[in-house]
């Protein structure tokens, strides 16, 4: 539904860029500790999905204006 603003706002807002860049770095990283390639603690595996959370917020609040 926003691949295209979604692309168009990675070009043109470096903001939004940085953002964009967070959540899928973090998104990453969870998948990795949740597929076991990486180990963790519980405490820091929250955290991780606290800020994914959180950037998913910030990103659709982008995509929804």
């Amino acid at each position: 539904e926003y691949s295209e603003k979604i692309h168009n706002l990675k070009i043109s807002d470096h903001h939004f860029r940085k953002l964009f860049d967070d959540y899928h770095d973090t998104d990453h990283h969870i998948h990795r500790i949740e597929t076991g390639a990486e180990s963790t603690t519980d405490e820091h595996l929250n955290e991780l999905r606290s800020r994914r959370v959180h950037l998913k917020d910030q990103l659709y609040t982008y995509l929804s204006n």
